[in-house]
């Protein structure tokens, strides 16, 4: 059994990995020499370049494949039933290895943070620009306060420190309440405000990444109330600093958001005009790993490219499927997202006048771009796409807007809000209707389509589960259907543009849903057997209820259930077996030590 203790390894490598960091030629030149610590921070150039490790390698194991996991596959955009199951069906254990990769990540994120937060204010020479050193101090702040939100909706309650040396000495620190380290996250988004520039330079973020990263912990701490069983009302002044905020980002001037929704995925147009914070991986042809983002092969399929990948099974939920049903017209998104039958993609396959896919399925769209030829003049390798991570990027800022003023209410018709709503929706061309109102559920759905397989929408998810409760529950356990496998063949595009699926639900022995006479039942069709698809009904003629017919027959069903028990995952058990803390109840933090920082 592995008992290393994660947070300690973290606090010991910490100083290491951004020492030995620097040599890095990622974001802009790298100073010439041989440095430590207290000889590195002497000119603008250092002290840049000191921070660059805060935006890939301290990231890396999240990203790796945990990410994938946590952020999409839990949130039912889709799956994979051989890599990350786990995620998607709510099997995650203390023992599960990307869980414990993620949380040392995710803890390497803020020790790296303290450390040259401590290195910057210790070592700073009068060769570096006062604005400079702040700009950085800026950027530690901001990374850390986003690497304790992912922990906060991940785990709960956290353990929060500022000073690595006090980990190191003692390890065995007391979680902090999910308050707090809500509170602390806003903390450091704030002073992350205040830090950062106006504009950023040579790809590093200005005040605006904070404004917007402090609008959405906002938004979540006006409604995030721990232990909470029933659903309850946001707090109305929270909600219009989110609205001031938002605004704030969006008429700043340094973001618009892309013409072409597709283009958002593509290698070419990494650090694009939406792009408001970003993890940036290194060169797959630098050979530095750890460094790179590694998450291509976990995408990807055979077909579409010349590296070696295993994504090949990794397809939509049932419930993405309705949704992309419900509008047929919403096609853009979903064919950025997911190859589909007969779509074609001229950018992929270049060399052989583009890819058209034509498999009756859907596979892992966006992430995957092709081939080597394809990228260039970027690079592409095993484990190792040239894509930016993205954090966060405008069309959320716009989301956000529209549910801060939509706050308490069961549904709005404010002019600004549904301005913001349009803004993202009519991006992808819709030809509809415009809503003349939109509620939760609206946005819910504009969300799970927009962010679709960006690893964003559990975390959101877990945001309105902490302000309603009842109502996501119920979301997840009677409006999704979690692990329930759709195979190759098992799905095909009507000449309407929606598309025919069966399913073979979770759970022992189970397969297609079928009745006694074994006539199977699709989503929008009766057929005749297994292998005949010959349609006996349909249209008017024809009810579709998955709750009632998994129920009636499907023998060894066992749904995936969420509750409070298993919506936030458990700490690794390496570290919950030498801290005695991780199994005791949490502690307010102490935020009067450090008033001065």
């Amino acid at each position: 059994m592995k008992t290393k203790h994660i947070l300690m390894a973290s606090a010991l490598a910490a100083t290491a990995l951004m020492t030995t960091s620097c040599g890095s030629d990622f974001l802009d030149k790298t100073p010439s020499g041989n440095y430590t610590a207290p000889t590195f921070y002497s000119s603008d150039a250092a002290v840049r370049k000191g921070v660059e490790p805060l935006f890939n390698k301290a990231w890396f194991n999240f990203n790796r494949r945990a990410l994938i996991g946590m952020g999409s596959f839990r949130a039912n955009d889709g799956w994979n039933p051989y890599v990350n199951a786990e995620f998607a069906n709510f099997k995650v254990t203390a023992l599960t290895e990307e869980l414990s990769l993620a949380w040392s990540a995710l803890y390497n994120v803020v020790t790296m943070s303290n450390a040259t937060l401590s290195n910057l204010q210790e070592y700073c020479t009068g060769g570096v620009t006062p604005s400079v050193k702040e700009a950085a101090e800026g950027e530690c702040y901001l990374m850390r306060g986003w690497a304790y939100f992912y922990l906060l909706r991940g785990w709960g309650d956290n353990i929060l420190f500022e000073d690595n040396n006090k980990l190191v000495q003692n390890p065995n620190q007391p979680l902090n309440t999910e308050a707090d380290v809500l509170k602390f996250i806003v903390r450091d988004f704030r002073k992350a405000a205040e830090l950062l520039p106006e504009t950023g330079t040579d790809h590093h973020p200005s005040k605006y990444a904070a404004k917007a990263a402090l609008a959405k912990a906002l938004l979540a701490q006006s409604g995030w109330e721990e232990g909470s069983t029933t659903d309850h009302q946001r707090n109305e002044t929270t909600l219009k600093e989110v609205k001031k905020l938002c605004d704030e980002v969006i008429n700043s001037g340094q973001y618009s958001l892309m013409n072409n929704y597709e283009d958002l995925f593509k290698a070419q147009n990494n650090d694009n005009s939406e792009t408001v914070l970003a993890m940036r991986w290194a060169s797959p042809n630098s050979g530095e790993w750890g460094a790179m983002n590694a998450t291509y092969s976990d995408l990807a399929f055979s077909e579409v490219t010349d590296v070696n990948v295993w994504g090949g099974n990794l397809s939509p939920s049932c419930d993405m499927i309705d949704y992309y049903n419900e509008d047929p017209a919403d096609s853009i998104r979903r064919k950025a997202t997911w190859f589909s039958p007969n779509c074609y993609y001229s950018y992929i396959k270049k060399a052989d006048g583009g890819y058209t896919y034509k498999h009756n399925w859907m596979q892992c769209k966006k992430g995957v771009l092709g081939t080597k030829n394809d990228v260039e003049p970027a690079a592409l390798a095993q484990m190792a796409s040239p894509l930016n991570t993205y954090i966060q990027r405008l069309a959320d800022v716009y989301l956000m807007k529209a549910e801060a003023i939509l706050g308490n209410n069961e549904s709005t018709s404010d002019p600004e809000a549904l301005a913001a709503f349009d803004a993202v929706h009519n991006r992808a061309r819709v030809e509809a209707v415009h809503p003349t109102s939109i509620t939760l559920m609206d946005l819910i759905r504009e969300r799970r389509i927009e962010f679709c397989m960006e690893y964003f929408n559990w975390w959101d998810m877990v945001t309105w589960y902490r302000w309603k409760p009842q109502t996501m529950l119920n979301f997840f356990n009677r409006q999704q259907h979690r692990a329930f496998e759709i195979r190759e063949n098992s799905l095909y595009r009507n000449s309407n543009g929606t598309f025919s699926y069966r399913v073979i639900p979770p759970g022992t022995g189970t397969w297609y849903i079928a009745d006694e006479e074994g006539h199977v039942y699709w989503n929008d069709r009766l057929t005749v057997s297994e292998s005949d698809n010959t349609i006996m009904a349909s249209g008017d003629k024809y009810s579709y209820n998955v709750n009632e017919l998994v129920a009636k027959y499907v023998s060894g069903y066992q749904p995936v259930v969420l509750s409070e028990n298993n919506i936030f995952m458990p700490y690794p058990e390496s570290d919950v077996i030498q801290n005695k803390y991780l199994s005791m109840p949490a502690q307010p933090y102490d935020f009067t030590w450090d008033v001065e920082k």
